[in-house]
C-alpha cells in the first residue's frame, strides 16, 4: 500500500464563522453541497453518495474552529479530513481550510473534487 499525501486547501468566505460551521457539520446543511445523504448517530456520521455509503467518526470538535473527521474503513489510520476556519484580520474574510490525504496519483481529482464541493457551498452559504 503506498503512503497517502497530506494537502491542505484554502477558500475564503464571505460569511461568519458560526454560519459556516454550520454548513460543515449539520446533516441537514451537508446535504446541500456534500453527500446525498448525511445521518449523524453519536459521533459516527453517515454518508451516501449514489447508494453508496461511507461512515466517518469526529475526531476533533471545536465549535466555529476545527472539525475533523476519519473514515472509518480507510487503511490508514493517520489519514483524516478537516476543516479550520480563521477569520482573516487583514480582509475580515472568514478563510476555511481543508486538509485531506490521497495516493499520490489521485491527488490532483481529489483537489479538483474538494473545489467543486467548496464552490457548491459557497453557492449554498451565499458566499458566492
Amino acid at each position: 500500500m503506498s503512503k497517502k499525501l497530506q494537502y491542505t486547501i484554502e477558500k475564503p468566505f464571505r460569511s461568519s464563522p458560526g454560519i459556516l460551521y454550520e454548513f460543515l457539520t449539520s446533516p441537514s446543511a451537508l446535504v446541500l453541497w456534500f453527500a446525498d445523504y448525511v445521518d449523524l448517530t453519536e459521533d459516527i456520521y453517515t454518508f451516501g453518495w449514489n447508494g453508496d455509503m461511507q461512515e466517518a467518526e469526529i475526531l476533533i470538535d471545536i465549535e466555529e474552529d476545527t472539525f475533523r473527521l476519519r473514515w472509518l474503513d480507510d487503511e490508514d489510520e493517520k489519514a483524516f479530513f478537516e476543516f479550520k476556519i480563521r477569520k482573516s484580520e487583514i480582509t475580515n474574510e472568514t478563510i476555511l481550510f481543508i486538509t485531506d490525504f490521497a495516493e499520490k496519483d489521485d491527488l490532483k481529482s481529489s483537489k479538483d473534487l474538494w473545489d467543486s464541493q467548496l464552490n457548491d457551498l459557497a453557492r449554498v452559504v451565499g458566499a458566492a
